[in-house]
């Protein structure tokens, strides 16, 4: 019966083209659709990986966040300070670690390269809170932070721009006259990017000494922030918000309601960027729905035309003994056909959507196995629901009316 489905179809190759194009386009926008939802869900899990989920960010702003208008510049702004860091270790026992960081743009040059890098001061935890794994070599320790000695760890990317042929270990680099001992090499991490509004950096091109170090070395400007951030980590994810309220309250006091700080909760952001996916993914589904549904009318419209066409030939098939399951089955599989390879055919042509999407407009897409049967699985019951009222009507043909018709 399949094969007498598919001659049938055959026979009209132009036409059972033609009616497929919705269902082409339907499952195609769903493929698509998926596809970009997928490489955003991932690219947001990538990037709260690199902030940490279980970490809160207190960021250095400098201006206050709730006025419109542009503020007037403090003389001596407060900013973040290794006061703040220690206060708040102090008031959050629970917590994993405080880490303070002041991150500079410097010029590092080594025996033959010179490069300009970003400089992070801090403490030896900040490996920890950043699951940062070593190429080569070691952290800094807290005796080299004790003791302000001038140590450092290159990022992958700095150690390839400053030692492009060997490996920095045990090599010496010179930052703003200061000669720092390479002491470590970070394996490469994910580039970053902006989720949110809010930019991860590249840490790959990071050069990490102590803080101590750096604040003897290359102390802060009058005005400056002592501190560009601080990051709480706290094993219980779902204790976020309410530490950041604390933290938040404990600043103000601290800053004498100065606002020129935000803390950022990365598991928010997280929960934020879902929230805006799944508006885009109910709005892209929405869009796909209708094409599919243009598709399954098509197809109804056609097998509609088509039972009139063949009403001597249903006839005669009733006459030899056909039963009216036989016949409804007849069209019900030339329908679902007919939205299967519609359906084959458009997730063809969705893949290579997602793949055209991320090679020109440069968004990271994933094509998950769920879509693809999700996108089929629909097409076929397109095929059986449309094709379902011209099935019954060829079964309730009378094969004497049928065979009058001519």
């Amino acid at each position: 019966m399949v094969r007498s489905a598919w001659d049938s179809l055959a026979s009209h190759k132009l036409r059972s083209g033609l009616t497929t194009l919705g269902v082409v386009f339907g499952v195609a926008a769903v493929i698509g659709m998926a596809s970009i939802g997928e490489g955003a869900k991932r690219e947001a899990l990538k990037q709260i990986q690199i902030m940490g989920a279980s970490n809160i960010l207190i960021d250095y702003t400098g201006v206050p966040k709730q006025q419109n208008k542009e503020p007037e510049k403090s003389k001596n702004p407060k900013g973040l300070t290794i006061a703040d860091a220690d206060g708040l270790r102090n008031i959050l026992t629970e917590a994993s670690f405080v880490v303070p960081q002041r991150m500079q743009q410097l010029t590092a040059r080594s025996s033959t390269e010179e490069s300009s890098l970003n400089i992070v001061a801090t403490t030896p935890e900040y490996f920890n809170i950043q699951n940062l794994t070593f190429h080569d070599g070691r952290s800094f320790t807290w005796l080299d932070e004790r003791d302000s000695r001038l140590v450092c760890v290159l990022g992958g990317g700095a150690n390839r721009e400053l030692f492009p042929l060997e490996s920095g270990i045990g090599e010496k680099i010179k930052i703003e006259g200061e000669i720092f001992n390479v002491v470590g090499i970070i394996e490469n991490q994910m580039v970053g990017s902006e989720i949110e509004g809010f930019q991860v950096r590249d840490r790959n091109r990071d050069v990490y000494i102590p803080l101590v170090a750096a604040m003897k070395r290359f102390p802060p400007t009058f005005g400056e922030s002592h501190l560009h951030r601080i990051t709480v980590q706290i094993l219980n994810v779902e204790d976020l918000p309410a530490y950041a309220s604390v933290i938040e309250r404990n600043l103000e006091r601290r800053h004498a309601g100065e606002d020129d700080f935000e803390v950022i909760v990365p598991e928010e952001l997280l929960r934020q960027h879902q929230q805006t996916q799944s508006i885009f993914n109910i709005v892209m589904g929405t869009i796909a729905s209708i094409s599919l549904l243009v598709g399954g009318i098509g197809i109804m419209n056609i097998m509609l035309a088509s039972v009139l066409e063949r009403t001597t030939e249903i006839g005669v098939r009733r006459a030899l003994g056909a039963k009216q399951r036989d016949i409804a089955q007849q069209f019900l599989i030339e329908a679902t056909l007919l939205s299967l390879f519609g359906g084959l055919v458009g997730v063809i042509i969705g893949v290579l959507l997602a793949s055209g999407i991320s090679m020109f407009a440069e968004w990271e897409t994933a094509v998950s196995w769920w879509s693809i049967f999700l996108a089929v699985g629909v097409s076929a019951a397109v095929g059986i629901g449309f094709g379902f009222l011209p099935a019954r009507r060829a079964a309730m043909l009378d094969p004497i009316v049928a065979l009058r018709s001519d």
